[in-house]
């Protein structure tokens, strides 16, 4: 046995070396294989492997991005290689639908990645947030400043007229919710993806159009989201990784006056003995209270804090010869602006993958996230301490918040102390969620893989609203408790081949899918609480409770086809039949599907022509697909509880149910877009310039439109139709330049852009106008238009005048604006000079409408920065009576309190740039970390929203819609908790 030991360690050799690139500098991740054997390695940061083999073999080195080498082993125990750019290949392997990975030279369709480094860099809970202005075609827009407050993703314009229109977000191949739930009163709530630690993301890949999105189904009708987690390394040995972050955020106020006192028409009110929520009182640097010059608080100072947010990651990976892991514990600490608010999340991400036999793979992994949200009420509600921070008079000092006997300390009526909001009334909501996905790729031939994935999406949610007695809007107060479970199951079996015909490459995959969400919801709401500081709802003399559950379930088979000619000629053909449990039994399966081609002309350049132009691609395709928008159990017409003039049930104990007053539609059958794309790609100089630009348009037919109204005579107010046609156009453009790349200094330059146009082209047979939250849908107008009270004005447009010489509001309402961008982009900067890294980005967006209402109800109290011009002025204008020019002058207050009445007056240019992000990082040397335990040290600063021009906008932040992520929240600035500029300090060390 002695013998045989020592013989078998003779025979074995350590191989040593080094993988460089063509400029000397090291290339860390090329993977280093015996090939015939399961035997490898992957080079470490500094391009540096270790590997063994018996005596003589064939090593091969690969990498994207470069070509492939292959060294013959006979006894070497050092072995150095360059490895040289591959010039055909645009950028790398892309993460596609389904989880399928393809070469992106070969796709015949746009789409765009972002990685995980850009991601961290943002240092946003939302991993959503941290890819806004970076894609084009996308537009993101954030709903609060509220620690971990609800984002909005929309790519290529709104599809479905009242449906989700979020883009789905897909984790490791499968779906995962991203709703927005935890608000149980105004305001936003949290976007579910919020859970999701971005430090466990490895990349992102945003698919855009229908043709690349068509294997998802309905359920990828919107664009797709695709998220890749980070995995662990084969053949290596443990890796440590640890990242401290800590950050501090101040908010982006609304300009507010600070020069005139409380009251009305110059005169002081005290706010104690005389009350009023208005501040057109005297100046305050003429003020006088006792004899002494009046002070000034600035209540946004005073109330809002400098926000503290606290991110620590641990994780380790590593491997064997046949097997990868990869663990990893994250907590996330945010304290917000507003006292008393922070989202709080613990995650711990496990992947495990392993070659159980030669040709069987397989991975588990798991996801686990506790958050926890502390939040208070916004916008316009009674409860929300924003609203008062934001019109208190700058004469009143807001604190103590309680009179001597224990009552509110009020300046005005019909509003709460916000200093006794912080003590009094709280929004609580905690998640336990569990992401766990199984994945086995077996291959019972060389070109044939079986792959089977599931995956699940569960989590449980508790809320909580406490408003104790006193409280203006609620004087016995109120317990609100929300428990919620959802449970959502995917399971995909693939069957793909690959084969290789001549000069024909075939690449197809054939599947079944099949999709399960259950979702149940219990509220009670109890009012009237007997026993003081009891946050129990047993405690209320009153509570009501409701409850509901609701399933869904798709089945989808898919088809797929990608034929290539050569690398030149690509054709790729997609089938989906789809079956879903919300629709009509007749409609409920439906076909869709997509064809699409790319030609890769740069092909046919002379080498020398290739060395200028490696890539030129025209691609273009069509494709349909379908979306059932709607809520369980449309199809029917459900008991609801009533209430009856002035009587809710259930009353006296006797509980009450009518029919709903909208009926069911049971004909009801699949929204449908259909989509044509073109673009094409280029690439210059060893892609030291490359160039995407795509054309889209994409019309939606069938869409479907609920509560439209029918003939009363029905017995019902209104029904669920398919009837909607909508249409979006644009083009997106993607330029990336390398201007410098030398040993010791690069830098990469990203540029995007976007121009996208919607149209309402039919709603219900000849209505022409709908409601849609704080928006209108309208025939011939884009989706998510304005529509309300505005000036009166003559043919000329010259506003009109009444004798009191102040304009007044048209008997009618009308169009007073356009949420949509005329046009957005951004440019991103990478600069490296040897360990030192710098990079900035700037997002840029022209147009599109907000509604102001801190402007808007702030006229009447005299509190934006505007109203500090109270001067008697003659409206600019024509006198209604006599047709002449106006000549009457008013006062400040009379004017302002005027336009009050008048939506137009405050609908406010959304325009802006911003300098969203500049980070600045430092490596220390490897030379340095000799003798030490770390591998690598890396110290970073970073700042968010460092500076913003918004020349149209007064209030804090343009990027603003108040009351969360639906489709008629947006272009509203109300009260919302504003977004912050911060400051992060970071520390990563390896071990």
């Amino acid at each position: 046995m002695a013998l045989f030991c020592a013989g078998t360690y003779a025979q074995t050799t350590v191989l040593k070396g080094k993988v460089s690139d063509d400029k000397g500098l090291p290339l860390p991740g090329v993977t280093v294989h015996i090939k015939g054997t399961n035997k490898g390695v992957s080079t470490d940061l500094n391009g540096k492997y270790t590997i063994t083999y018996a005596g003589a073999g064939i090593l091969t080195f690969s990498a994207i991005g470069y070509t492939s080498k292959e060294i013959k082993l006979s006894g070497q125990t050092e072995v150095d290689v360059v490895l040289a750019e591959d010039n055909k290949i645009l950028s790398e392997v892309v993460v596609t639908a389904l989880g399928i990975k393809r070469d992106k030279r070969v796709l015949t369709y746009s789409s765009q990645e972002v990685k995980g480094s850009e991601l961290v860099q943002g240092k946003d809970p939302n991993i959503v947030n941290d890819i806004a202005g970076k894609v084009s075609g996308v537009q993101i827009t954030s709903s609060s400043g509220n620690p971990g407050s609800s984002t909005r993703i929309v790519i290529r314009g709104a599809s479905s007229f009242y449906g989700d229109n979020n883009a789905l977000m897909v984790i490791d191949g499968i779906p995962v919710d991203n709703s927005e739930t935890g608000n149980l009163n105004s305001g936003p709530g949290t976007s579910r993806i919020a859970d999701l630690d971005p430090n466990i993301v490895e990349n992102i890949n945003v698919l855009k159009g229908a043709a690349a999105t068509a294997l998802y189904g309905s359920l990828g009708a919107n664009g797709v989201i695709i998220i890749t987690t980070k995995t662990g390394s084969t053949g290596k040995k443990p890796t440590i990784n640890f990242s401290s972050d800590l950050s501090f955020e101040n908010p982006l106020l609304p300009q507010i006056q600070s020069k005139y006192a409380q009251g009305t028409n110059g005169i002081y009110y005290d706010g104690e003995t005389q009350k009023t929520s208005t501040s057109w009182g005297p100046l305050m640097d003429t003020l006088k209270i006792n004899g002494q010059a009046a002070k000034k608080y600035n209540q946004s100072d005073l109330f809002f804090r400098t926000g503290h947010t606290y991110n620590n990651v641990f994780s380790i990976n590593g491997g064997g010869a046949a097997s990868n892991y990869y663990i990893s514990y994250s907590n996330f600490n945010q304290q917000g602006t507003v006292p008393t608010t922070s989202f709080i999340r613990n995650s711990i991400f496990a992947k495990y993958g392993a070659q159980i036999l030669p040709n069987l793979t397989t991975t588990f992994q798991l996801n686990y996230t506790n958050s926890q949200n502390h939040r208070l009420p916004e916008g316009y509600a009674l409860e929300s301490p924003v609203w008062t921070i934001f019109t208190a008079p700058i004469s009143y000092n807001l604190q103590p918040y309680e009179n001597a006997d224990g009552t509110q300390r009020l300046y005005r009526y019909s509003r709460n102390n916000p200093y006794w909001v912080l003590n009094n009334i709280s929004n609580t909501s905690g998640i336990n969620r569990f992401m766990p996905t199984f994945t086995a790729d077996y291959k019972p031939l060389k070109w044939i893989t079986i792959t089977e994935r599931f995956g699940a999406d569960v989590y449980t949610e508790q809320d909580h609203y406490h408003e104790s007695a006193q409280s203006v809007s609620n004087p016995n107060g109120r317990i609100v408790v929300n428990n919620a479970n959802f449970r959502q199951l995917n399971n995909d079996l693939i069957l793909s081949a690959n084969h290789q015909f001549g000069d024909f490459n075939i690449d197809a995959i054939l599947g079944n899918n099949i999709f399960s969400q259950y979702t149940e919801d219990s509220y009670a709401n109890g009012v009237g609480l007997s026993v003081a500081d009891l946050d129990n709802i047993s405690s209320a003399s009153t509570v009501s409770y409701s409850e509901s559950h609701a399933l869904i379930r798709r089945i989808g088979f898919y088809l797929q086809t990608n034929i290539d000619y050569k690398k030149i000629l690509i054709l790729s053909l997609t089938g989906r039949y789809d079956g879903s449990s919300v629709l009509s039994t007749s409609n409920n399966f439906y076909p869709y599907g997509s064809a699409a081609g790319s030609f890769i002309f740069s092909e046919f350049f002379s080498k020398d022509f290739q060395d200028v132009m490696n890539l030129g691609k025209l691609r273009v395709s069509y494709a349909t697909v379908g979306g059932s928008n709607v809520g369980a159990y449309s199809l029917t017409t459900p008991y609801y509880s009533q209430t009856i003039r002035n009587i809710t049930f259930p009353y006296q104990g006797q509980s009450g149910f009518l029919l709903s007053s909208t009926l069911g539609n049971p004909f009801l059958k699949n929204e449908r877009i259909n989509e044509f794309e073109a673009g094409f790609e280029t690439g210059f100089f060893n892609n030291r310039i490359s160039l995407e630009a795509s054309y889209f348009a994409k019309k939606t037919v069938d869409g479907i439109i609920p509560g439209v109204s029918i003939a009363p005579s029905t017995g019902y107010s209104g029904t669920t139709v398919n009837t909607g046609v909508m249409q979006n156009k644009g083009i997106e453009v993607l330029l990336s330049v390398v201007p410098v790349k030398t040993r010791d200094f690069s830098w990469n330059m990203t540029v995007n852009f976007t121009r996208t146009r919607n149209k309402v082209l039919n709603l219900y047979g000849d209505l022409q106008q709908l409601g849609n939250g704080f928006t209108s849908l309208i025939v011939g107008q884009p989706y998510g238009i304005i529509y309300g009270t505005r000036y009166a004005r003559n043919a000329a447009g010259k506003l009109l005048i009444g004798d009191d010489g102040l304009p007044y509001a048209d008997a009618t309402q009308g169009i007073i604006g356009n949420t949509n961008p005329k046009w957005t982009g951004g440019v991103t900067n990478n600069i490296r000079y040897k360990q030192l890294n710098l990079s900035f980005f700037f997002d840029v967006k022209k147009g599109g409408d907000i509604q102001n209402n801190v402007d808007g109800y702030g006229y009447f109290y005299g509190t934006p920065k505007v109203t500090e011009n109270r001067g008697p002025r003659v409206v600019d204008g024509v006198n209604a009576t006599t047709g002449l020019p106006n000549t009457v002058s008013v006062s400040g207050q009379a004017y302002y309190q005027r336009i009050n009445g008048i939506t137009e007056s405050v609908i406010q240019d959304g325009t802006y740039l911003k300098l969203r992000n500049v980070s600045l990082g430092y490596s220390l040397t490897p030379s340095w970390l000799k003798g030490s335990p770390f591998k690598t040290v890396n110290l970073s600063v970073t700042g968010r929203n460092l500076w913003i021009y918004a020349p149209h906008f007064t209030g804090g932040d343009p990027e603003v819609s108040s009351f969360g992520a639906s489709n008629g929240s947006q272009g509203i600035y109300s009260f919302s908790t504003p977004t912050s500029r911060s400051f992060d300090l970071s520390l990563k060390l390896t071990l």
